[in-house]
């Protein structure tokens, strides 16, 4: 039995101030990338550049569809993130991947914060889609 995983078998979860924000469920698509860096100096006398990496955070973005206005909620605690007018607000991004073979490894984005959230209504027949970028300084796995 192959043990790739598809997207069928990714949970995303969007916690804000330690609630999960349950009704967001019609996750479009999702992805993530660890930022690295390579530093690269050269010497003299020798004859090749020395390199070393950087680690940079995290990054990504998500796309949604929206079934209520738990969306509305979300950005308004975004915004209100972003000008400091709740102290102390922190929004995690949980993904699960549940693999073929019972695996369950969770990759918990703390402290995320946001760019840009475009609400797109493509056409008279799209659905509304939201796209939520965000980045982070680190990333933890927890393996089962």
């Amino acid at each position: 039995m192959a043990q790739r995983i598809k997207g069928q078998e990714v949970e995303v979860l969007i916690i804000a101030d330690g609630a999960p924000q349950m009704n967001i469920t019609t996750v479009k698509s999702f992805e993530f990338t660890y930022q690295m860096e390579v530093a690269s100096e050269g010497y003299l006398g020798e004859t090749t550049n020395r390199r070393d990496s950087v680690y940079k955070g995290i990054s990504g973005k998500m796309e949604l569809h929206i079934e209520n206005q738990t969306i509305l909620t979300l950005a308004n605690t975004i915004i209100d993130k972003a000008r400091r007018r709740i102290p102390g607000a922190q929004i995690n991004i949980k993904a699960t991947l549940n693999f073929p073979n019972g695996q369950r490894p969770r990759i918990i984005i703390s402290d995320a914060e946001f760019g840009e959230l475009p609400f797109n209504f493509g056409s008279r027949t799209d659905y509304l889609a939201v796209t939520v970028n965000f980045e982070a300084a680190d990333a933890q796995t927890l393996t089962s």
